[in-house]
């Protein structure tokens, strides 16, 4: 398992990182009154779904592996509400921290520990399972500030993968690329 189990942490790490830099990224092209809005009455906006993540990381990945993930001074409701005057360096700065609390505690993990019990809302799972259940949740709420921020600036909108229409361009490339170093003239792969 240990082998297995160091692969698992540098991977879950590799995939948190890279939800974290997606969310940058679309926000990044946020302008700072973006933050706050929202689709409809019962949608989120953006500061909301960055309060809820950060609030959610506080809880699960504070004293990860001897407390319950649901700590009891967590007011999740009051992760859905956002005062008007609220600025996007506090968003960011809930953001930051959430995340360092998650990165933290992975670092600190030995693959030994991947199969103990944790418990989130007194529901047992291994720690293999509860952090798989975090990237589940972290990566659905990255995925939601995207496509708010896509809808938000519209064509203004930067593409964070493969713009439309540009698939052919990827592939002309990777023609000229081997695993990302440049081909050899005259040799295929």
């Amino acid at each position: 398992m240990t082998d297995l189990g160091a692969h698992y942490l540098e991977e879950i790490h590799r995939q948190f990182r890279g939800y974290k830099r997606l969310g940058e990224a679309a926000m990044n092209q946020l302008k700072d009154e973006d933050f706050l809005v929202t689709l409809d009455p019962e949608s989120n906006s953006v500061a909301i779904l960055v309060k809820h993540l950060a609030g959610n990381m506080r809880s699960r990945f504070t004293d990860f592996l001897t407390t319950d993930g649901e700590k009891p001074d967590r007011n999740r409701d009051q992760e859905f509400e956002i005062a008007g005057q609220t600025t996007r360096d506090e968003i960011m700065g809930w953001w930051e921290k959430g995340w360092e609390g998650v990165f933290s505690t992975i670092a600190e993990l030995k693959p030994d520990d991947l199969l103990r019990t944790v418990t989130i809302r007194a529901e047992p799972h291994t720690v293999l399972q509860a952090i798989n259940r975090q990237l589940a949740h972290y990566s659905a709420h990255v995925a939601q500030i995207i496509f708010l921020a896509k809808h938000l600036r519209s064509s203004k909108w930067k593409s964070l993968s493969i713009p439309r229409g540009r698939s052919k361009d990827l592939n002309t490339l990777r023609e000229k690329h081997d695993r990302g170093l440049p081909r050899e003239e005259g040799r295929a792969s």
